[in-house]
């Protein structure tokens, strides 16, 4: 056996006990929801569904000077299932040549004008940043954050430098309520049973997905394009869920809020305005 063999022997059999080490480690990790959090995720909305009743405590309203210069805020609000209307998808790409990695959130319309919007996130704490391939790895929690739009869409639209689209969603109220009422649900049993974020498995796409096949078994179909989540608008739209009387390019156009978010980021009826009618080239 010669010196460099035996060389790269030891070096293979360390590299395999640094393999089985690690991942011994991450089997015996367990989510908790007691750690130190940055403030966007230091709290968790609690929702009391009460027959056509729901409240809401804790819920994020944070204002915004910048993206990262933010004023926090909470408040309880209560809302009238009866009068829940419409769900908007919301993508968010992270880079402008390649549209693969994304954020994709839910937002829920009232006929009153309200609107309720979540965000399911990678829990952070401080000195902590988010990053794909780090979540492949448990560094972080799952949480569902439930906020106003001025919140949730005006941060990124207005402050985050990314495009984001606001697309209305064709389906039946009786399928929006349950999807709101579910992911209440899941927000809540978040808080007492605390799940590890997953970059591939338990992210902001497969959460909504998951959702949305329950409620209508099979109705998204599982894929690259679910996966790479700046790709599910194209998923919604070749099933008809966002409206395909147009193209996708002229649905991308039409549903950009980036400016009307900018214009009317202080606007008491900001999610009125972002859905005034768009600017079609």
């Amino acid at each position: 056996m010669t010196s460099r063999w035996r060389a790269a022997r030891i070096a293979g059999i360390g590299l395999a006990m640094l393999i089985v080490g690690g991942a011994v480690f991450l089997a015996t990790m367990r989510p908790r929801a007691d750690r130190a959090w940055v403030p966007q995720h230091a709290v968790m909305t609690h929702a009391d569904v009460r027959g056509s009743s729901v409240g809401l405590h804790r819920m994020r309203h944070f204002t915004y000077a910048a993206e990262d210069r933010f004023t926090p805020g909470y408040a309880d609000r209560t809302y009238d299932l009866d009068k829940l209307e419409s769900v908007w998808f919301i993508v968010t790409p992270f880079s402008k040549h390649w549209r693969g990695p994304a954020h994709t959130f839910v937002s829920f319309g009232f006929a009153d004008s309200q609107y309720v919007a979540i965000s399911v996130e990678a829990r952070r704490e401080p000195g902590e940043t988010y990053g794909p391939l780090v979540g492949l790895f448990k560094q972080f929690e799952l949480i569902y954050v439930i906020g106003d739009e001025r919140d949730l869409i005006g941060s990124r639209a207005a402050f985050g430098g990314y495009d984001v689209y606001v697309y209305p969603i064709r389906t039946t109220r009786e399928r929006i309520r349950a999807l709101f009422v579910e992911m209440l649900t899941r927000a809540n049993a978040l808080a007492s049973s605390p799940e590890f974020y997953n970059t591939l498995t338990n992210n902001c796409t497969s959460n909504v997905v998951a959702h949305v096949n329950h409620i209508a078994p099979r109705r998204v179909p599982r894929g690259i394009k679910t996966i790479l989540p700046g790709y599910a608008d194209e998923v919604a739209y070749s099933l008809g869920l966002i409206d395909n009387a147009i193209t996708l390019d002229e649905a991308r156009r039409r549903f950009r809020v980036n400016d009307r978010a900018k214009q009317f980021a202080n606007d008491p009826r900001f999610s009125h305005r972002i859905r005034e009618t768009a600017i079609v080239d």
